[in-house]
């Protein structure tokens, strides 16, 4: 089924994922798209210009926490879309915010769902509300059934765990004209792809190292990163398996993680594998001993807690973070496949030559902002 004379709400809509997720739904022939987020984009307005005869473009701009800007986008809308969130794993950005954007933002969003009448909700959640834990126990191959005690300390992983609940229980729950609301939420692992600042910030920080990747994974802490574009394919197919009555049944109320075929790697690794054709080489060995790292990780917490009262210091590493990316944490995508029939629209090859190009294009300009 496709969404054609569907009009479909995205939140986060000028996001790295969030755009990409609004140029399928106009190649799915949505009849109407509402794009939601703080600032939407010009470049992804004159994206979409061709293709306004077909499919009506609506801009929202906005908090999501406003409940005048939610009601007027969400009436009429038949699938909501939420994407919008803040990402943090460095502890930059204070609870308040975080739980604000993340979790009020979604509960009052669901509510104005009920209260419009829309009939699905995709919720973007997180590969980071399953762990790892504190521990760094690894999952291998895991699915949503593989049994796990997790921990979170994360506050970023906390706000997206409690959002992802809310929108799970919410399956179900009646609609004003009658109807209920279904929900599911995808988990991707991590996304890469054209626009991650994640990899960019790594080029960077490679380029004032001497061309060097500094090495904060070992080698044998493997995950399974995956493009964008195919998270992005797999939010449509899920919009349009909530069409179908029998599918919509099974879809309801689950999560389902979202991996593809790119070759599972650490997360430095990964780096090096997208990195490396534009001249950039690797460590060999993590920049200190992983115990080591561990003690300056608890020290430098402890200074953050100390100067709470007098100024904001946020540690370029903490202990969590360094645990993520120090865990084999893999898992498959064989749910969502047989759920909503998602399978990898771009491969391996094609993932990282679009995202060694991207880079590509932007490496010039950071090495001369370096110089300068």
């Amino acid at each position: 089924m496709s969404l054609s004379g569907d009009v479909c709400l995205v939140t986060g809509a000028s996001g790295f994922l969030g755009e990409r997720i609004v140029k399928l739904l106009v190649e799915e022939g949505a009849m109407e798209i509402r794009l939601l987020d703080r600032n939407i984009k010009p470049q992804l307005l004159q994206s979409l210009d061709e293709s306004r005869n077909q499919t009506k473009i609506n801009v929202f701009e906005g908090d999501i926490r406003d409940s005048e800007l939610l009601t007027k986008a969400c009436q009429g809308a038949s699938t909501v879309i939420h994407t919008a969130s803040i990402i943090d794993v460095t502890g930059a950005v204070d609870y308040s915010e975080l739980h604000g954007i993340n979790v009020k933002g979604t509960q009052l969003l669901l509510q104005i769902c009920l209260q419009e009448n829309v009939t699905s909700f995709i919720y973007t959640s997180s590969i980071e509300v399953a762990g790892p834990n504190p521990q760094g126990d690894p999952i291998v191959d895991g699915d949503e059934e593989t049994p796990y005690f997790s921990c979170l300390k994360f506050l970023y992983s906390k706000t997206k765990h409690e959002a992802e609940q809310l929108s799970l229980r919410a399956n179900g729950q009646p609609l004003c004209n009658g109807g209920h609301l279904t929900t599911c939420a995808l988990r991707p692992t991590y996304i890469y792809g054209e626009g991650c600042r994640f990899l960019k910030g790594h080029m960077v920080n490679g380029i004032r190292n001497g061309n060097t990747l500094l090495r904060t994974s070992r080698p044998d802490a493997k995950v399974n990163p995956v493009y964008v574009g195919n998270v992005a394919f797999a939010h449509v197919l899920a919009a349009r398996a909530m069409r179908d009555p029998k599918k919509r049944e099974t879809i309801g109320g689950n999560f389902y993680f979202i991996s593809d075929d790119t070759p599972p790697v650490s997360y430095s690794d990964f780096n090096h594998a997208v990195l490396s054709t534009l001249g950039f080489r690797i460590q060999e060995k993590l920049i200190l001993p992983f115990p080591v790292l561990r003690l300056l990780c608890f020290l430098l917490e402890i200074l953050q807690r100390c100067l709470q009262p007098f100024m904001k210091f946020t540690p370029p590493l903490n202990s969590q973070l360094l645990i993520m990316l120090n865990t084999p944490f893999t898992f498959s995508y064989h749910k969502a496949q047989r759920d909503i029939g998602y399978s990898p629209c771009y491969d391996w090859e094609e993932s990282r030559k679009r995202t060694t190009d991207w880079l590509a294009s932007i490496l010039p300009a950071e090495r001369e902002q370096i110089r300068a």
